[in-house]
Formats: C-alpha cells, structure tokens, sequence
C-alpha cells in the first residue's frame, strides 16, 4: 500500500515538474453566492490574486467564508482564471471559532495537497491550525507577516476576559512560525522583523501589500491654506477596536470643545460601529462626525481622501497600514501612532502614543492650527508614498515567490 501510494506521488511530481501551484493561507472573509462565485467587499478582489501568478501557475485562496444570496453592486469578484477558494466555515471572534474549531481544522487540512507551495499571510487562526501539519510533514513553506498579535491584544485594542493569554500565545505562536518558514516577508522594514526574526538561513524581505497604480497619486502635493470647518479621515474595520475610532471621537470632541472647526469621517463597518454612533451621539457630536460604512477600495476611497484635509490613525496595532500610504499617495496630511511600521511612513512630530487622547487632541490641534505645516507634511508623504509604487515592491514580491517555489520543488525532489 505504501510503495503505491509512493508511486502515485511520484507520478503527481512529474506532471507537476514544470508546474507549480500555491496555497495562500489568510484571515478575511469572504462570500459566496450560490452560482459559487466568490466576492469581497472590499480588499483582496481577483486583481490582488495576480501577483502571485506572476511565480505560480495556480492560487487557491484558503480563508473564511459566508453565503449569501445576492451581493452588492460595489462588491468584487475575488475568484477566476488561475484563482480558486478552498472555503473554511465562517467565523467571528475566539468564541465562534471554539464552536466550529473541529470543522475548521478539519477545512484547513483537507486543503493542503502536498505537492503546492504553501503561502502563510500571518498573523492568522487558520495558519495557526495549518503551521504544525506542515512543521510535521516538513512541508517548507513562506510567511507574509502582515499584522502583529502583541498590538492586536494590547490594553485597549479588544475587549476579552482572555486577552493577556492571547497576547503571549498568539505572539509565541507567530514567533515560531517565522522562525519555521523557509522564506519571511515582513509589511514593515525593520518593526515586525525584530519581535518576529526569521531563521538564520531563511530568505527574508520586505514588502507592503498595498497596490497603488498610478491613477492611485495625485499630480501634486496640496497647498493647504485653513480652510474651515477641517475634516479629518480615518479608514480601518470596527469589528474590533485596533484602529482606535473610539480614541479618536474622544480626541475630537475635545478638540471642538477648544473652540477647533473640524468635521470627522469614518470608513469602516463592524460589530462595534453601533457603540461609536453611541458615544459620538453621548458627546453631542451631531453631524461633526459622520459614518459612511465599507466603501470598496480604490476610487471610493480615494474620492473620499481627496474631499479630507487630515488622514488620523490612532491605531493600537499595526503592521504597515495600507490605507494610511494609499492617504499619503493623495497627498494628505497624516497623524498616527507609535505602533507597528507607522514610524516607518511617517516623522517623530507626527505620531502619538496609541491610546492617549489628550496627545492624539494636543497633535490635531497642533497640526491643523498651522497651515503651512499641513503643506509640508502634504509633500513629504506624497514623496514617501512613491517608495510603496507597484514597480518598486515587485521585484522583493517576485524573489520571496520564487524562493518559496524553489524550496518546495526540492523538497518534493528530495522526499519523492
């Protein structure tokens, strides 16, 4: 039985010789619809599944997903030609995950094919249930570091009577699986390579995972000249508080309470969007803040950049935020805090500790009550932005890919 199954594995490596495919394993939801097409409300549609093409002859998407029986008009087609999805029973939070943890594992198992290059976007549950049938079978395999759990559980960021013990295992499990993989892609240059190193002899880069084409930039940075009332921006889920809205509808409502002219506009939709509508409406914060839900990424977006004077992100975790450089490609202004890649986009004057409101309030007044200021941070961050270009980050994309490819066909050479 064994020397057949042998041979059948070996027969799969010949035809696959010239052939590679590649499992890419995330955390994010999306729908299926009963014609079994799959979309996305707004990141990761078909175009983001190209780039991996660009290695690999086939991508199967292995992520949570829900049904529905009729989609949006905005939402995106995530599948098709060279992409399908291996659907993994569809979850929110560690407690519907501990409901559906067998299902799960079970979904996550059943799509692994041992002859694919595997692909890990982490932090993630599912690479999580993946990581030790790989590390058991010595199936070689790549991370793309995208989010860091230390933040993502710190004070302030979720709400679980179980948060410091998700802290330290979600974080000693993503450092062991860095430390595992053949080949590590960090979102940030220096932040995430430092708590979460690769191997010694493991192929490392950087790279963000943001697509800015060149429809993506403005010509020109902005000339601010104070006009009034401001309005702030700021884009990020509210299934949790990672991005920090709720800090900063304190920070504006005290800077109105300084006599400041400013409007806010949140992006993002979420469990806790109802709380944040309570507590704006709790400080009497009217039509001075404003929830627009998810809007597609791309030109939705971007129209609602170009209608904002100041991009915030107060965030308590980050990796290297997509939608602060996509702000900086529109030549915003921008404020953020001290986590993550942040330090990496932007200057000392123009972050603040996460979680203090009165910092975060002190730094809008600061930045706003100086136009000249805002014109300068305007054309730094549309200069800075260019380094995140589609044409410079492929290159790192490409080899990362290869890397991986190459590892896993003399894995299979050598196994088989």
């Amino acid at each position: 039985m064994l020397r057949t199954e042998t041979t059948k594995m070996q027969k799969t490596l010949q035809k696959s010789e010239t052939n590679m495919n590649v499992i890419v394993m995330l955390e994010h939801h999306f729908w299926q619809t009963p014609d079994r097409a799959v979309w996305t409300q707004t990141m990761f549609p078909y175009s983001f599944w190209l780039r991996y093409l660009d290695v690999f002859d086939q991508v199967k998407v292995v992520a949570r997903m829900g049904e529905v029986r009729e989609i949006p008009p905005n939402w995106k087609r995530a599948d098709g030609e060279g992409v399908t999805f291996a659907p993994v029973p569809d979850y929110t939070g560690p407690l519907q995950y501990l409901f559906r943890a067998r299902q799960v594992k079970q979904a996550v198992t059943n799509a692994l094919n041992q002859t694919d290059a595997v692909i890990l976007r982490v932090g993630s549950q599912l690479a999580n249930d993946l990581e030790p049938l790989l590390r058991h079978t010595d199936h070689p395999y790549g991370v793309e570091v995208v989010a860091d759990p230390y933040d993502v559980f710190a004070p302030g960021s979720v709400k679980h009577p179980l948060r410091v013990f998700f802290r330290w295992m979600f974080t000693r499990r993503l450092q062991q699986q860095c430390y595992g993989a053949c080949a590590a892609a960090y979102v940030t240059e220096r932040a995430l390579q430092q708590r979460y190193p690769p191997a010694n002899d493991a192929f490392s880069t950087h790279y963000s995972s943001v697509e800015l084409p060149d429809r993506a930039f403005v010509p020109f940075p902005r000339s601010l000249k104070g006009m009034h009332p401001l309005t702030l921006i700021t884009v990020g889920t509210q299934d949790q508080l990672y991005k920090a809205p709720d800090v900063l509808i304190d920070a504006v409502a005290t800077c109105l309470e300084g006599g400041l002219d400013l409007k806010l506009v949140l992006v993002g939709d979420g469990k806790h969007r109802g709380e944040l509508e309570a507590q704006a409406a709790k400080l009497n914060l009217g039509e001075r803040v404003c929830f627009l839900g998810n809007l597609l990424a791309g030109e939705a977006v971007r129209t609602q950049f170009d209608r904002a004077d100041l991009f915030v992100l107060p965030s308590h975790q980050e990796g290297l935020p997509r939608a602060m450089i996509e702000a900086m490609a529109r030549a915003l202004p921008c404020i953020g805090s001290t986590v993550g890649g942040i330090p990496e986009l932007l200057p000392p004057e123009d972050i603040v500790p996460p979680g203090n409101v009165a910092a975060l309030a002190g730094k809008i007044r600061e930045v706003v009550s100086h136009p000249e200021r805002m014109t300068r941070m305007s054309a730094r961050n549309w200069e800075k932005a260019k380094d995140y270009r589609e044409e410079v980050l492929r290159d790192r994309r490409i080899a990362f890919y290869r890397h991986v490819r190459d590892t896993t066909e003399a894995w299979l050479k050598q196994k088989y």
